[in-house]
């Protein structure tokens, strides 16, 4: 076994593995840019050397910096997390000619599954099940309409070194090929460096089902089937083992061919082969193909972790360090049900856009198992991954499991930014996804009550008032003047709407709050406060901003009447960077004619693009930014004409 390991990763994937090497004895080192300095992983790691400034390109993404410092340090071994390096085989080989051991498959087994029609290629000759489609070489864009056409419609369209849903597209009709075609080129083009697609059949009630294998170069073993089917934009949301419904054949079936998949290109260490699935008719083993291998560790390991009992990370290392597979595949058992639930910083209602801020409460209750690269006190950093924490449960039936994750997502509270905790509450009690019925278009077609904002009780209202006035630890003299008891008053702001919360102070433990012609009473007893009849709920605060941790979050902001004006509505005539991040195109010219809704640039912010839209009609009158600028948020980039009285 290694005696100390570098992970070539940060966030809360460097801290899983630091978890593991720690219980194994393992030292670690841990690397980090300008952003990263206090950042979680460089405290639990043994030793941390600075690699770069904050872009993954000056410091996740050097690779020669960071075997330099593996060698410095002393380091046997490289672990690279998932993301940056994980995946680029050039890495893989820089790292065995300096003499270091890389966790993880060969460079030749990564090149063989990175492009997905070469890999599809090769599973259709081991024997795996491949979704019909043209995975050929040509480019030419009659050529893949026409290939489109025999086919059949709906199609997909993908990028073959594509992931996270990025240069993807579904075609309906015909007539859409092209545009459809050149938009998923342009954006794999940005994000790969690689233009090239594939075209496959689009599966009408697809299920995303994959299976986590495991290699010790020569054979394989599969620990059984993840469901990744609750997804929005391709993009994983809830993950859960083993898949609902699922039956024995059908799970011998997809487990050998993941078997089959990993042993056809000598696989070593953690895999996971990702398949789509027909669940129009129920689940049957002819009705599952291959859709990519993921030659890493994968964001979901959790879930396959508490059903078979197995780390996962320790068995990296064991047999990275030379030992074979820990265990057989009659070993290997399932017990119970688990999921994996995603936190992040995102603004829900704006369209889940990725949010910044300093988290100033965090707090995960002790009956989930929550993989966190953040503590209360950090800063959410613009230019990494906006995951907080990925909140795992395990139970002994998948109804057990799906209860303990809904009490487990309403007994996380963050405060300090916008998160989607209420989305993933909301999907925890949909009907449908607790009855099994799970597709990957699931949440597309019920988007509407997903993000409905949760209901905003008199008592959360009175609870931040409680804080904004300063009267949650009451002095035995509070609440009394003269003649009269007090009354005090503030403004605040909920979802854009304002209201005045009027309090009567009567001693230290007794409140009379008046809220919008409605009135509660605040009463403390044994050092507790209920306001009404309930237990008030934990609050915390940063500056202006107020976080009621009840209903998933509910945010408030106190509001200074001399700055009213400032805080009203958006300026419609400006459009400006929702966030820190890298102009990445501009589409206005001064002078152009606008209609509302058309992108006038595209900003890149958090492993992310996003597209600027024309608020309203009107005139382009200045472009103040330019492709490839870095730009704070609230930076204005696109300026119309004012609107004409």
């Amino acid at each position: 076994m290694f005696d100390k390991i570098l992970i070539a990763n940060r966030g809360e994937i460097a801290c899983r593995v630091m978890e593991t090497a720690r219980a194994m004895g393992v030292r670690t080192v841990a690397v980090y840019s300008d952003a990263d300095a206090a950042a979680k992983h460089v405290q639990l790691a043994d030793e941390a050397v600075h690699i770069g400034g904050p872009a993954p390109a000056d410091s996740y993404l050097k690779g020669d910096e960071i075997i330099r410092v593996a060698r410095e340090t002393g380091a046997q071994a490289i672990h690279p997390g998932y993301g940056f390096l994980s995946e680029n085989p050039k890495f893989v080989e820089a790292v065995e000619a300096a003499g270091l051991v890389f966790i993880g498959p060969s460079a030749d087994a990564i090149r063989k599954m990175g492009l997905k029609d070469a890999a599809k290629a090769l599973m259709e000759e081991a024997g795996v099940p491949v979704v019909p489609g043209y995975h050929g070489s040509s480019q030419d864009p009659d050529f893949l309409a026409g290939e489109a056409e025999k086919i059949g419609y709906p199609v997909l369209i993908k990028a073959v070194a594509g992931g996270g849903g990025k240069g993807m597209r579904l075609v309906e009709k015909p007539e859409e090929f092209a545009d459809a075609l050149k938009s998923a080129q342009g954006e794999a083009t940005t994000a790969f460096g690689n233009a090239d697609v594939l075209i496959e059949k689009y599966i009408q009630q697809p299920r995303h089902i994959e299976v986590q294998v495991f290699g010790d170069g020569t054979q394989a073993v599969h620990l059984f089937e993840r469901d990744c089917s609750l997804q929005r934009r391709h993009q994983k949301v809830i993950e859960e083992a083993p898949a609902p419904g699922m039956t024995e054949e059908m799970r011998e079936a997809m487990g050998q061919a993941g078997v089959r998949a990993a042993e056809a290109i000598g696989y070593k260490g953690a895999g996971t082969v990702e398949f789509i699935v027909d669940g129009s008719d129920g689940l049957r083993p002819d009705g599952f193909w291959f859709m990519e291998m993921n030659t890493r560790l994968q964001v979901e390991h959790p879930v396959t972790e508490l059903i078979t009992g197995v780390d996962l990370v320790e068995w990296q290392l064991r047999v990275a360090s030379g030992e074979s597979l820990p265990a057989k595949q009659e070993d290997l058992t399932i017990t119970g049900h688990a999921f994996e639930a995603r936190l992040y910083a995102e603004d829900v209602p704006k369209g889940f856009l990725p949010a910044t801020g300093t988290l100033t409460h965090l707090s995960f209750p002790a009956e989930a198992r929550a993989d966190s690269g953040v503590r209360a006190g950090d800063t959410i950093s613009p230019w990494y991954d906006p995951m907080i924490s990925k909140v795992i449960v395990h139970g002994s039936t998948r109804k057990v499991a799906l209860s303990r994750l809904a009490r487990a997502l309403e007994d996380t509270e963050v405060g300090g930014t916008v998160t989607n905790l209420a989305f993933l509450g909301a999907l925890a009690a949909h009907e449908g996804f607790a009855n099994g019925e799970v597709d990957t278009g699931l949440i597309a077609r019920d988007l509407d009550a997903l993000v409905a904002a949760p209901e905003v009780e008199l008592r959360h209202k009175a609870a931040a008032g409680m804080v904004a006035l300063d009267l949650v630890q009451a002095a035995a003299h509070t609440g009394f003047s003269l003649w009269t008891p007090l009354h005090r008053a503030v403004t605040l702001a909920h979802a854009g709407a304002e209201f005045t919360a009027d309090v009567q102070v009567d001693g230290p433990d007794r409140q009379l709050w008046t809220i919008e012609g409605e009135t509660v009473v605040a009463e403390r007893s044994q050092g507790q406060w209920r306001i009404g009849e309930r237990r008030m709920p934990t609050v915390s605060q940063s500056g202006s901003l107020i976080t009621v941790h009840d209903a998933y979050g509910l945010e408030f902001t106190v509001v200074d009447p001399l700055d009213r004006a400032a805080v009203a509505g958006g300026d419609m005539n400006v459009v400006e960077a929702p966030m820190p991040g890298l102009v990445k195109a501009v589409f206005a010219e001064a002078g152009q004619s606008v209609k509302e809704g058309d992108r006038l640039a595209v900003l890149e912010a958090m492993k992310m693009e996003h597209s600027l839209l024309a608020a309203r009609d009107g005139v382009v009158a200045e472009v103040l930014a330019s492709a490839g600028d870095q730009v704070e948020a609230g930076a204005a980039l696109v300026r119309l004409e004012e609107e004409e009285s």
